[in-house]
């Protein structure tokens, strides 16, 4: 997989792109979002009958890369495969975010994996899990807290997961960084869909509390129904 992404890699890549732009501290090669995918997909056709131990071997393999594109390759996989997906143990998501860097290589492994019926079927687990990474030491783990919950209260109005992400933006909503501010307007916007109100009533209770570009995207989308 390694030499593929390399195969297909331009010979110049904009390493201002990488750092400024994805915010990445790894090697970026330049390889766009669609020949990543694409590569994932055909790997995907050559490679039906991994194992779950194989599987895990890669990922892990490719989130200890020294490029974006061996990291984000990886969240691409983890889409792939959703029988493995889906008894992935927890920790192993703990241990990967560790790996990453940059708001880009972070949303691509909490952002696109985890539906809701995938964490209200164990949900016992995600709960402890979602509230484990909101107090951790680290940013990254902290904006994944929020982010991991995005896709699942945008696709259910299940109250268990509206009540987490409530809870786990109120305990990180005095933080300064962008990688957390942003993180909690995305949620909250999220959070619109089936809890409209909810929205409203948090946002005039914790005015000045919320970062303010969180209250100034939220109020936006509530005006407008737009991102």
């Amino acid at each position: 997989m390694v030499a593929s992404i390399k195969q297909i890699a331009p010979k110049e890549a904009n390493q201002w792109v990488g750092e400024k732009y994805l915010g990445t501290t790894h090697k970026y090669l330049g390889v766009g979002t669609l020949p990543k995918r694409k590569l994932a997909k055909d790997w995907k056709k050559l490679h039906t009958d991994i194992t779950y131990e194989e599987y895990i071997k890669l990922l892990d393999l490719l989130y200890k890369g020294n490029t974006y594109e061996e990291k984000t390759v990886s969240s691409e996989l983890l889409n792939l495969y959703p029988d493995h997906r889906h008894k992935l143990d927890l920790n192993k998501i703990y241990e990967w975010l560790g790996e990453l860097n940059g708001w880009a290589e972070l949303d691509i492994l909490c952002q696109g994996s985890f539906s809701a019926e995938e964490v209200l079927e164990r949900w016992s687990e995600w709960k402890k899990f979602l509230i484990k990474l909101n107090k951790d030491k680290d940013i990254r783990r902290r904006r994944a807290s929020l982010v991991l919950l995005c896709k699942s209260v945008r696709g259910s109005d299940d109250i268990r997961l509206s009540e987490l992400a409530f809870k786990n933006i109120k305990n990180v909503q005095n933080e300064k960084d962008i990688l957390i501010t942003k993180a909690v307007s995305w949620l909250l916007r999220n959070l619109i869909k089936y809890h409209k109100k909810e929205v409203e009533d948090y946002l005039k209770e914790n005015e000045d509390k919320l970062p303010k570009i969180a209250l100034r995207e939220t109020r936006r989308k509530l005006l407008t129904g737009r991102k």
